[in-house]
């Protein structure tokens, strides 16, 4: 399908579309989102610095985390739902590609770092919830409320011992 044209895919799109289950699921799931950006938010008020949700493409909704220390190493956390995989991932950015580089580098003996190459996005995605349950909107915060805890200690002291 990738080397059709725009007009030979266009059939497809609109019957993706023609039910309108493809929307509802999208804002089902952008909404998920938004209450953990909430949640987030209130949990680490003081603590980090959190960003409005970016969902201005279908693969990927997010939001950024940022407390001083990372602020002050131009990086930043992101919580980020994929849609392609339906599941959820906490990614460690940078503020330019050129910080991502650095830090891919410095970081290359992490764990959730890939050695081979880079991501397209960030310097390494971890993945908080790979199959989650959608319809248990307790269990989903509290899940991913945990994984985050635990991962942003193993984070922080990672990026402490490489400096």
């Amino acid at each position: 399908m990738p080397n059709q044209s725009l007009n030979a895919r266009i059939p497809a799109y609109k019957s993706a579309f023609s039910s309108g289950e493809l929307q509802r699921t999208y804002q089902d799931l952008v909404g998920i989102v938004q209450n953990l950006r909430t949640e987030f938010s209130k949990k680490y008020q003081g603590e980090f610095s959190v960003a409005n949700i970016l969902h201005g493409y279908i693969d990927f909704t997010y939001f950024y985390l940022q407390n001083d220390y990372l602020k002050s190493k131009k990086l930043k956390l992101a919580l980020v739902l994929n849609h392609k995989n339906a599941n959820f991932a906490l990614w460690l950015l940078g503020q330019t590609k050129d910080v991502q580089i650095l830090y891919w580098i410095k970081l290359r003996e992490a764990k959730w770092v890939n050695k081979e190459a880079m991501p397209e996005y960030s310097i390494f995605e971890i993945s908080l919830l790979s199959a989650p349950d959608f319809d248990n909107a307790t269990k989903l915060s509290e899940s991913i409320h945990s994984q985050f805890k635990i991962l942003l200690q193993e984070i922080l002291e990672t990026l402490e011992s490489c400096e």
